[in-house]
């Protein structure tokens, strides 16, 4: 059993369309906790004029009934409202060939996926690849992971994310608390774990505009209350800590991610590094320290699971790139698409999208049942065994 979900939809096409299966039968849905996920996507200081214009929100076409589960997969559209602005060069059947035209692009973006997508797919209007290619289909990713957050908050499992760095303000390394990124105040202008980064990290976001640059950061990540055991180290493909590697990483923009320090760690000894076990009744086995970042050998160790996610700045430049016309194969500046200065807010919310989805998908795997109701019997006899171990 799998909690695995599919989109589609372009970024100025008429909507995305989310299919999202392994959700068990029963699971009750807070519709405002979703569309409230998908409102954070969209805050931030730095974001473009497009954050202006959508209104993101859930609609559910299926799987659903009285704000129910019923096992069957969750269908979930989410309305571009910009279509408007774009139907004759977006339409499925039929576009406007001046206005097509008009919205062509022909020099690539270096960064962006523009040229190799042109390249693999044969498509001489690069629009083609970009409005696939566009971040706007993370709003569908945290549709998904806002889903996956419900069946895990049934089992009392918890996610937060908060920025430590963006561009030269903060600090990129700084490990916080699981109370700091709860304490995150959604509504402040880009999440700062520490308020007092946030002026550097404003006046950082209006000094890049100016010079029409683009600016990324550092964002930490956790899960709280997530059980031992969930992944496995007898395969590969099992390690739970790969998995989540790979979740984040498929992120648009994100280049990096470690799991708790990580890329710090690799400079210090192994007794600086490594989280010493106790044990007492209370508390049962536990590590005073979280420096693994809630995984040993690809499994979870019962503390909380903390990924720092790495995002490299926005490939859109205003003031553009050196580029190729691919059309002549002559120099071009690359073609400037309405964007952000920085999504790195926005980002943090997709990484606990992305996440939940692996913990959830972890979680239906080892637990099973068709019903929520059956996955938590299976699961509260399994916390059994483990406590008596």
């Amino acid at each position: 059993m799998h909690f695995t979900f599919t989109t589609a939809g372009e970024s100025h096409g008429p909507q995305l369309t989310i299919i999202v299966t392994g959700m068990p039968a029963g699971m009750r849905l807070d519709r405002a906790r979703i569309n409230r996920d998908l409102a954070r996507r969209q805050h931030g200081y730095g974001r473009g004029g497009r954050m202006k214009i959508e209104h993101d929100e859930a609609e559910i076409a299926g799987g659903v009934r009285g704000g129910e589960t019923i096992g069957s997969p969750i269908a979930i559209t989410i309305c571009n409202r910009d279509f408007e602005n774009w139907r004759e060069a977006m339409d499925p059947w039929e576009v406007d060939a001046a206005e097509s035209e008009k919205r062509r692009v022909h020099a690539p973006r270096p960064g962006h996926a523009d040229l190799v997508g042109g390249m693999k797919y044969n498509r001489r209007d690069l629009r083609d690849v970009l409005e696939r290619a566009s971040a706007r289909e993370t709003a569908s990713r945290v549709a998904a992971g806002a889903m996956a957050k419900e069946l895990l908050r049934a089992f009392g499992i918890e996610i937060r994310s908060g920025v430590v760095s963006l561009g030269p303000a903060g600090d990129p390394e700084y490990s916080p608390s699981w109370e700091e990124l709860s304490a995150v105040d959604d509504d402040s202008p880009l999440r700062a774990v520490k308020r007092e980064h946030e002026g550097a990290m404003v006046k950082a976001v209006d000094d890049a505009r100016e010079a029409g640059e683009t600016l990324g950061g550092t964002i930490v990540v956790a899960a709280h209350g997530v059980p031992v055991g969930l992944g496995s180290y007898v395969q590969w493909t099992e390690k739970l800590d790969g998995r989540i590697g790979q979740a984040i990483l498929s992120i648009h923009a994100v280049k990096a991610v470690a799991i708790g320090d990580g890329v710090a760690g690799a400079r210090h000894r192994g007794s600086e590094v490594h989280d010493p076990i106790y044990f007492d009744e209370k508390r049962r086995y536990h590590r005073t320290t979280n420096r693994a970042g809630g995984m040993e050998g690809g499994v979870t160790n019962g503390e909380d699971v903390v990924v720092r996610a790495f995002m490299k700045p926005i490939s859109t430049l205003r003031r553009g790139l050196p580029s190729v016309d691919i059309e002549t194969r002559e120099a071009h500046r690359s073609q400037w698409e309405r964007s952000d200065v920085t999504a790195l807010p926005a980002c943090g919310v997709v990484c606990e999208a992305m996440l939940a989805v692996t913990l959830a998908d972890a979680m239906r795997e080892k637990f099973g049942g068709d019903s929520l109701e059956e996955m938590k019997r299976n699961y509260d006899l399994y916390v059994q065994a483990v406590n008596r171990y």
